[in-house]
C-alpha cells in the first residue's frame, strides 16, 4: 500500500469554503465585497496585498472554484514569460472548449518585473485570463499602472491573536485533516501563548502547533502541549519586518512621527520594534540625526549633537550595550522642544534660488582681493559689522539686488528659539 505524501498541517487545515475562512471580518462576512463576489460566483481581475499566512492563495483558490474556473497558480520567483505563455494556450483551449473561465494565480506577483508584468496584460484586457495575484509589498510601487488600473486591490489584514487560537483549536479537534486523531490537550496558556507568537500569520501558527504536538508530554490520561513546550517552540520568533519592504518604511515613519508627536514611549516602542525586527541599528542612529534636524532644530540645538554622539557610541560599543545610546537619543529628541522653522525657512530659500536664476553678487558685498577689484567697485559701500553699534550694520542688505528681501526663517515660540526670535525681531525689525 502506497503511503501518502507528508503535507504539513497548515495545508491540510486550509480552509474549503468561506465558512471555515477565519479572519479578514472588513472583506468576508454577510454584504462584504469578497463574500458578495463568491455568492454572485463572479470574477474579476484583482491584486491581494497583506502580511504571509493572512489567507490570499486561500481566497484565490475559494473564488476561482465557485465560478467552476480553471485555476493556474503560478510563484513569481520560479516562474517565466514561458510558463505565462503556456497558460494562456491552456485558458484559449478550455475557453474554446467549455467556455470555462481561467484564473491566473501569480503568487509574490511583486516579484515579476514590468516586461514580465506586460507579457500577461494584454489576455487580461482581452479576457482570456482572469488575473488574481497576491503580494506583501505595497502594488503601487510594485505593480505597473497598467495592470493595476485593470485589478481591483484587497487589503488584508494580520489575524488577531484570538482568530489564531480559534484555528489552533480547529485544528487540534479535526480528526480528519488536523491532529484530532491524536487526542492531544492543550493547556490555555499555551494555545495563548502560541497565538500571540504567530503574529497574525495563520500558517505560522500551525506550523508551530505541529511542532509542539510532536513535543506533547503525559499529564494526567492525555499527552498535553504544555506552557513550557509552547515557550520553547515559540522561541526565536520574530515579528514582522522587512528590511526592504513596506513596513520597514511603515515602521521608520511611525517612530520618527512618535519622536515629532513628543510621545517618548511610543518613540521606544517602534525603536523596540525595529530591532527587535532585525533592523540595523546604525540605519535608526541616521535617520536620529534627520529628526534632530528636521523637527527640533534651534529650538535645541544639544539634540543632534547628542544624536551624533548616539551614532558614534554604537559605532565603537556595537550591540547591545550601543543600542542604549541610541535608546537614550530617541528619548531626548522626543522630550526636546520643536521647531521645523529651520527646515521650512531651508525648502523655501532653495526654491527661490532655483527660481531666480543666477542673479548677481551685489556689489557691495563682494569679495575684492585686487587692487583691479576694488577700482571696479567690489566691495565699495560695505559696512563691517563689527565696527557698527551692537555689531549690527543696520539697513544693509544682503539679498541680490533683483531679488526682493525675503523672511524664510521664522523662529518658533519654544526652547532656544525663544531668544532667537526675540533678537532677530529686533535685528529686522532695525531694518
Amino acid at each position: 500500500m502506497t503511503q501518502e505524501p507528508y503535507r504539513p498541517l497548515a495545508d491540510r487545515m486550509r480552509p474549503r469554503s468561506l465558512e471555515e475562512f477565519v479572519g479578514q471580518a472588513h472583506l468576508l462576512g454577510p454584504g462584504k465585497p469578497l463574500t458578495r463576489l463568491v455568492e454572485g460566483a463572479t470574477l474579476h481581475s484583482m491584486i491581494l496585498w497583506g502580511p504571509p499566512g493572512t489567507g490570499k492563495t486561500t481566497l484565490a483558490r475559494l473564488f476561482a472554484g465557485s465560478c467552476r474556473a480553471e485555476f493556474h497558480a503560478l510563484s513569481a520567483v520560479f516562474a517565466g514569460v514561458k510558463d505565462i505563455r503556456e497558460i494562456v494556450e491552456r485558458a484559449r483551449a478550455a475557453r474554446s472548449s467549455s467556455g470555462a473561465p481561467t484564473v491566473l494565480f501569480l503568487d509574490e506577483v511583486h516579484r515579476f518585473n514590468r516586461t514580465q508584468q506586460d507579457t500577461f496584460l494584454p489576455f487580461v484586457e482581452n479576457g482570456t485570463l482572469v488575473f488574481i495575484g497576491a503580494t506583501t509589498e505595497n502594488p503601487s510601487f510594485e505593480v505597473n499602472g497598467a495592470l493595476l488600473s485593470r485589478a481591483r486591490i484587497y487589503l488584508l489584514k494580520p489575524l488577531a491573536a484570538a482568530e489564531i487560537e480559534a484555528l489552533l483549536s480547529r485544528a487540534l479537534a479535526d480528526t480528519g485533516r488536523g491532529l484530532g486523531a491524536a487526542g492531544l490537550a492543550i493547556e490555555p496558556a499555551a494555545l495563548e501563548l502560541l497565538g500571540r507568537a504567530a503574529d497574525g500569520d495563520a500558517r505560522r501558527g500551525l506550523n508551530m502547533l505541529e511542532v509542539a504536538a510532536d513535543l506533547a508530554v503525559p499529564v494526567g490520561s492525555r499527552n498535553t502541549i504544555t506552557e513550557a513546550i509552547a515557550v520553547e517552540v515559540a522561541a526565536g520568533g520574530h515579528r514582522r519586518f522587512d528590511k526592504r519592504g513596506e513596513q520597514f518604511y511603515d515602521q521608520i515613519s511611525a517612530l520618527h512621527k512618535a519622536v515629532r508627536g513628543s510621545d517618548p514611549d511610543a518613540a521606544l516602542y517602534w525603536l523596540c520594534r525595529m530591532l527587535d525586527g532585525g533592523c540595523d541599528p546604525l540605519y535608526v542612529a541616521r535617520r536620529a540625526l534627520r529628526m534632530a534636524s528636521e523637527d527640533i532644530g534651534n529650538a535645541d540645538p544639544r539634540a543632534l549633537t547628542l544624536a551624533l554622539q548616539a551614532w558614534e557610541t554604537y559605532d565603537r560599543l556595537g550591540s547591545p550595550e550601543g543600542e542604549l545610546a541610541i535608546a537614550q537619543a530617541i528619548v531626548y529628541l522626543a522630550v526636546a522642544p520643536k521647531s521645523n522653522a529651520v527646515y521650512t525657512a531651508f525648502s523655501a530659500a532653495q526654491a527661490d534660488a532655483q527660481a531666480s536664476g543666477s542673479l548677481e553678487v551685489p556689489l557691495h558685498i563682494r569679495n575684492a582681493p585686487t587692487r583691479m577689484m576694488k577700482d571696479m567697485g567690489w566691495g565699495k559701500g560695505y559696512r563691517y559689522d563689527h565696527d557698527e553699534p551692537d555689531a549690527l550694520a543696520t539697513g544693509q542688505r544682503y539679498f541680490p539686488d533683483d531679488l526682493p528681501a525675503r523672511t524664510y526663517y521664522d523662529p518658533v515660540p519654544r526652547g532656544l528659539e525663544i531668544k532667537i526670535r526675540d533678537a532677530l525681531a529686533r535685528r529686522r525689525g532695525g531694518g
